[in-house]
This record gives C-alpha cells, structure tokens and sequence, in this order.
C-alpha cells in the first residue's frame, strides 16, 4: 500500500508543478554573441531565417526559456500552442512577434508571459529561427 500511496503522491507532485509551470517561467538570460544586432525597433521578418548560429542560440534560447510550456523540441504535450506547426515566412513570422511583445492572457490569467520585455529582438528571432528549423507539415 506505502508503494501505491507514494508513488500516487509523486504523480500529483509531478502534475501540479506542470500547471503551475505553465505562465510561471523566470526567463533565463540568452547570449546572442556572433549575431548581427537588429537595433530597439521590432523588424517585421526574421532576419536570421536559415542562420545556423542563430539556430543554435534559438534552440538554448527556446530550451531555457519555452520548453516548460511548449515541450521540449517544440512537441507540445497539449498545454501550449505546438510550435512546430507555425506558418512559414512572414505570416508566422507576424504571429511570432505578436505572441512574444504582448504575450497571452485570458480571464486575467497569464498564459505566456511578454518575453520580449525579458529578451532581446535579437535572442527572440534566433527562437523563431530554431523553431523553422523543427517545422513539421501537418
């Protein structure tokens, strides 16, 4: 009985802190050495687009700072948007900005952060970046 109880008690551990994770993520710092600055005002396409360096810095990036809520490689498990399934070009690209500078909230419930006052126009394309490179096509 200890062994079902325990075991049940670690089961509702493990499914609270997913939903309290969800909305709740400390953004983690990201480092966009070996990218060309884009400056304070928000471009309207990703200017890293097939980059391989910002590919690379997206996907930390996305790892520290996305993957709580979005799934690790961006598979979601059904809690958040799956991002693999972005449009491509600018039309995601126009959703992406929209999503990261104002966030998400409904019913006055945080959703998804505004990462965009956490990190740089920089460190947020190189996501967008990444999350190209792991697009599937429903």
């Amino acid at each position: 009985m200890t062994i079902k109880t325990n075991g049940l008690a670690l089961l509702l551990v493990a499914f609270s802190a997913n939903l309290w994770a969800h909305g709740n993520v400390v953004p983690q710092a990201v480092k966009t050495d070996g990218l060309e600055p884009i400056g304070p005002e928000w471009v309207e396409e990703n200017p890293y687009r097939g980059n391989s360096k910002a590919i690379e810095i997206g996907a930390s990036a996305y790892n520290q700072n996305c993957a709580a809520c979005h799934g690790l490689e961006a598979k979601s498990g059904g809690i958040a948007p799956d991002l693999r399934l972005l449009e491509e070009g600018i039309s995601g690209d126009e959703w992406f900005k929209e999503r990261v500078i104002n966030g998400a909230v409904r019913d006055g419930r945080v959703y998804m952060p505004k990462m965009a006052d956490y990190l740089s126009q920089e460190a947020l394309w190189a996501v967008r970046s990444y999350l190209d490179s792991v697009r599937v096509v429903e």
